[in-house]
């Protein structure tokens, strides 16, 4: 503050005075909460990089020879593939890889919060619904981490450079048993990600505090079975901006996973998984009722 009193003129009015020295207090203090901000982030980040999801229940060797084949596979809901009973021939079970982004950010009121789009309402399939950005594995990817976030700046715009990818969720399985991995990335600097949203694939770019996910607050859920299994469905509703989405299916999984990994805490409501069960012909009546599909 010195410094700053000694450059001024000496005819400067107390109004002016008052301003600056406003202004300089405001300077430090933004500086002082975006360190605040950033220290927090690397301790989460340090925190989760420790995580170590749950084994699948397929041996290396099943999953090399799944990851090896191709083909159409049944319709479900996203769930674990930790908790899910695998059928062992791989003949039945052939997912493709997949991948999302939980991109997490602290907002400005010291909350964490997670990226989401509104899928474009001109797609074929879950136009205008709730998803994480993500999409299928190409060749090319290096890796999980790769697909995630190519498929973000495909579909939002988000510079990979921004994000720290700092773990991943076991994976999970979406509505065509695609293999879906979740990969958990930081955002360094809100600010310096301008949404940018590719109008084929994505209507809206919003945000919505991470915690949300395994609170009992605006969640509802549904009664499904599946093979003789009963479970549960959960949808999350949320407004946002004025607006109102509802989060559910596989987005809404997955979400609750990464909420209680991050908070460290179980959901305050029951999740209720199905035993879920591959059935031995797949055809185009096997399916399950579900959203939030990863294209």
């Amino acid at each position: 503050m010195i410094s700053l009193l000694r450059k001024l003129p000496l005819t400067v009015s107390p109004t002016t005075l008052t301003r600056l020295m406003d202004s300089s207090s405001s300077s430090t203090s933004t500086a002082a909460k975006a360190s605040s901000q950033m220290h927090r982030l690397l301790i989460l980040a340090q925190q989760l990089r420790h995580y170590k999801p749950p084994p699948s229940c397929l041996d290396e060797l099943e999953e090399q020879q799944i990851q090896e084949t191709t083909g159409k596979v049944v319709s479900q809901l996203g769930f674990e593939e930790s908790v899910t009973p695998v059928v062992r021939d791989p003949q039945w079970f052939r997912p493709k890889k997949a991948a999302v982004l939980i991109c997490l950010f602290e907002g400005d009121a010291g909350d964490l919060r997670v990226i989401l789009t509104k899928r474009s309402s001109r797609l074929s399939t879950h136009s205008g619904e709730v998803s994480l950005p993500g999409g299928k594995a190409e060749e090319a990817d290096k890796g999980d981490a790769e697909t995630a976030t190519r498929e973000a700046e495909e579909e939002i715009g988000l510079d990979p450079s921004l994000v720290d990818v700092v773990t991943f969720l076991e994976p999970f399985l979406s509505k065509h048993l695609l293999r879906v991995i979740p990969v958990i990335g930081i955002l360094r600097d809100k600010k310096a990600f301008k949404p940018i949203p590719n109008p084929a694939e994505v209507e809206e770019v919003f945000d919505a505090p991470l915690e949300m996910f395994i609170k009992d607050e605006n969640r509802r859920d549904e009664e499904r079975e599946w093979l003789g299994d009963k479970y549960l469905i959960h949808l999350f509703d949320y407004e946002f901006e004025s607006k109102k989405y509802l989060i559910w299916g596989l987005t809404a999984a997955i979400l609750i996973r990464a909420a209680s990994v991050v908070f460290q805490k179980p959901a305050a409501f029951l999740e209720q998984n199905p035993k879920f069960k591959f059935p031995r012909v797949i055809d185009k009546d096997t399916s399950m009722e579900t959203n939030s599909e990863t294209k």
